[in-house]
């Protein structure tokens, strides 16, 4: 049951802020049922002044709640000074499962020290274009056999110590030429190279257990050739919950990069994403957009669909949140 001023749709959304203590928005937010937060560098420092943060965060909720960073490797990284230096994925892949391993538990322990609950990572996309713009050396390998196992060793080995994983960009970010931070990209192999190259990482990851996957703002022309997948229902309940049966948490790329932002405005966005089998839509950045997500969310009439995504948080919720 949730308390009287929660409410239930409200922890679909996760939000960014400003600063190194809640806004007031942050706490209006938590006070309505917004369950998952999400850092960035301007939230953290050194591992006191980041344990202050997410401890700050907790308190303004009352209540249990996850707090997500994207923690990766090399300059994919939030939490830098006082932090490991773990390299990027393709130097990391270097040495092997274990070294991935070993990279994956020293995150979640120095994550959890501080207090955060889900790390954004690892990357499980195919480096198979050299001029992609974003993927690049986040990317452990141009291999799918090799990318899907050590990208399944870093899940197993992270989730080992009670730090949730996060497998991106489904269906695959690794053959774009354009960045989705700024514009939309599409990808045009059909479908047996997509099986063949792009999706045996996330079947490794699904079978081992991962907690979450995100979404890629990328256009599948094979598999849906209108929306991109973080707004495609072939995409997320056809491909990903019915042939690849990840039954996980679904978690959107920000709605604010302009791949989406560009085609409508971030409620409609939101709103199309829950209906297409995302569960937790995450708006980073400015509070007039998370203010108008969080509202169509509030106002949404109940539907199978809302009621799903709202299960598959609280089993999140209920398994990470602290």
């Amino acid at each position: 049951m949730n308390p009287p001023s929660l409410h239930p749709a409200a922890s679909l959304l996760c939000v960014g802020f400003d600063g190194l203590e809640p806004t007031p928005f942050l706490v209006e937010a938590l006070a309505k049922g917004v369950s998952v937060v999400i850092l960035f560098a301007r939230n953290v420092g050194d591992p006191e002044l980041s344990t202050r943060t997410c401890s700050l965060i907790r308190e303004a909720a009352g209540r249990p709640i996850v707090i997500a960073v994207d923690q990766e490797g090399g300059t994919s990284r939030r939490l830098v000074d006082g932090f490991s230096s773990i390299p990027a994925m393709r130097e990391l892949s270097v040495g092997g499962p274990e070294a991935v391993a070993d990279a994956a538990r020293t995150t979640a322990r120095e994550l959890r020290s501080v207090g955060i609950d889900l790390d954004l990572a690892p990357v499980v996309d195919v480096d198979s274009n050299p001029d992609n713009p974003v993927i690049g050396d986040r990317s452990f390998s141009s291999d799918p056999d090799r990318a899907a196992r050590l990208g399944a060793a870093w899940i197993r080995a992270m989730q080992s110590e009670s730090v949730a994983a996060c497998a991106k960009h489904f269906p695959g970010h690794g053959d774009t030429s354009l960045d989705s931070h700024h514009e939309l990209p599409h990808v045009g192999h059909d479908l047996a190279r997509l099986r063949s190259v792009e999706l045996p990482p996330f079947t490794a990851a699904i079978d081992c257990g991962v907690a979450a996957i995100m979404s890629a703002h990328v256009v599948y022309r094979a598999l849906d050739p209108d929306l991109p997948a973080t707004l495609s229902r072939t995409v997320l309940h056809d491909l990903l919950r019915t042939e690849l049966g990840f039954d996980g948490l679904l978690i959107s790329d920000d709605l604010e990069m302009e791949a989406i932002a560009s085609l409508m405005p971030v409620e409609a966005a939101g709103l199309r994403a829950l209906e297409a089998g995302i569960d937790l839509l995450l708006c980073c950045h400015r509070e007039d957009r998370q203010r108008a997500l969080l509202g169509a969310l509030l106002e949404a009439g109940p539907t199978p669909r809302l009621d799903t995504a709202i299960g598959r948080v609280g089993e999140f919720l209920a398994r990470y949140a602290r």
